[in-house]
């Protein structure tokens, strides 16, 4: 069985809009809704639990699950940062869950080829992180001052799904509460207890949409892919 954990409790200040960012519309539909849609049509995918804050449930609910008619989705509550929302939504997670993929709720265009590679592999490797390779070259900087140029032929940008055994995963949560450890990825998390992690090519349409002018940028990609 295969579940995927979609993060929507983020506030999206950088947005500088009164309103939560997965509401924000790309080409007259949330931009949560197609998050949603992209997993909920896929085959390989089993079940869906969607991670928002507590307070905006009754929105949710209206504006999301019954305007788009999604059946049979779970939701979870938010917590302080990220790393707790996720783990608010692994306890929701059915106990015959294999494949835990997780993915944020405001990265709307990922496509059916990255989300069954990305199942396939981790059914293999036990961890997956989905990335595409740096075009810029990175600088390592210091009180403004540059202190190293990574080779960036070994540099990745991580995007999300990141996918991983179930009770791999479920083991990384555990251990960093108990340990304190908070990271930025989940893939830290699993890091952390020694787990190698696989990096498969994501795409570059994959974008998170974090500031207005993503906005625009993610117009132009629905354009381009109708």
């Amino acid at each position: 069985m295969n579940s995927v954990i979609i993060v929507a409790a983020g506030s999206g200040k950088r947005m500088n809009m009164d309103i939560n960012k997965q509401f924000i519309k790309l080409n007259k539909k949330e931009i949560v809704a197609h998050t949603i849609d992209a997993f909920y049509k896929n085959d390989n995918i089993d079940e869906i639990i969607v991670c928002i804050k507590r307070e905006e449930e009754e929105l949710f609910k209206d504006k999301i699950i019954n305007k788009y008619k999604f059946n049979n989705i779970k939701i979870a509550y938010g917590g302080k940062e990220r790393q707790d929302s996720i783990y608010n939504g692994l306890k929701c997670l059915d106990n015959k869950c294999d494949i835990v993929l997780i993915h944020d709720g405001a990265r709307p265009f990922v496509d059916d080829r990255i989300i069954n590679e990305s199942i396939e592999v981790a059914k293999e490797k036990r961890a997956v992180v989905v990335g595409t390779p740096v075009k810029d070259t990175i600088k390592v900087v210091l009180n403004g001052s540059i202190k190293d140029t990574p080779n960036r032929v070994n540099l990745w940008a991580a995007q999300t799904p990141q996918v991983f055994e179930y009770k791999l995963i479920t083991k990384a949560y555990e251990e960093a509460y108990e340990n304190n450890y908070y990271g930025t990825d989940d893939s830290m998390l699993v890091e952390n207890i020694g787990q190698e992690v696989t990096m498969i090519m994501g795409s570059y349409d994959n974008i998170k949409i974090t500031s207005p002018e993503d906005i625009s940028i993610g117009e132009q990609i629905l354009r381009l892919r109708k």
